[in-house]
């Protein structure tokens, strides 16, 4: 049987208040990647307009608070299509996370996308409360996934059917990779890469970028029970 090539064509689900390192770290690997397997990458949002890191105000009845009226930081991204006219050939797609998941209607279009597109993805990859997002729309129950600790309580509330690991890095579950929080989607995609590409590439992926994988996905420092 011939093995079946690797993705790719990427796209990453974006949303007010998305978290900036859920999207730069993983991509960046991806980045080094495409010097020596060309790949493509669309950016997913709502409208063309830029997507700001910095959340919109959440509902009253938030799980958390909203950010200050000024002081806060953040940056914008310049999406390359729309969840209307997205590509239909996305291979893999990316869901990141963020305090903009909290906000349920502001971001169910995503959840729409995801539960839409998901019987044809090759591969759903969430990093952190993105993890909410995707059990929101229903194609994580049954399955095994992690999520961010400190939101994992939060979290777990918004897909009661999935079967929720509270130890683990990142989980991988036949076309589905969950990872915990932030930088748990960084070892991830270099897992991610390394079972598609080779660990060779990962390998040199994390040498370039002088960073030390954790290539255990149930070395979780960060649950405390």
């Amino acid at each position: 049987m011939l093995k079946t090539e690797p993705p790719k064509k990427f796209a990453i689900a974006l949303f007010h208040g998305f978290q900036a390192l859920d999207v730069f770290g993983p991509i960046d690997a991806l980045n080094l990647l495409s010097f020596s397997k060309p790949l493509e990458l669309c950016i997913l949002a709502e409208t063309l307009d830029p997507v700001s890191t910095v959340p919109e105000r959440l509902p009253a009845d938030s799980p958390i608070p909203n950010l200050p009226a000024v002081g806060v930081i953040g940056e914008s991204v310049v999406p390359s299509h729309t969840y209307k006219n997205a590509p239909e050939d996305i291979e893999v797609l990316l869901v990141p996370g963020g305090r903009g998941t909290r906000n349920l209607p502001r971001t169910q279009h995503v959840a729409d996308f995801i539960k839409e597109r998901f019987p044809k993805l090759r591969y759903l990859l969430t990093i952190c409360t993105g993890a909410s997002i995707a059990a929101r729309s229903g194609v994580l129950d049954g399955k095994n996934a992690t999520t961010n600790k400190m939101a994992f309580d939060w979290v777990i509330t918004q897909g009661p059917n999935v079967k929720w690991a509270r130890r683990a890095r990142w989980v991988c579950e036949g076309n589905v990779w969950t990872s915990s929080g932030l930088t748990a989607g960084i070892d991830m995609m270099y897992a991610f890469i390394a079972d598609q590409y080779g660990e060779e590439k990962a390998d040199w992926i994390a040498a370039a970028s002088e960073f030390t994988r954790n290539k255990d996905p149930t070395d979780d420092p960060f649950n405390k029970e």
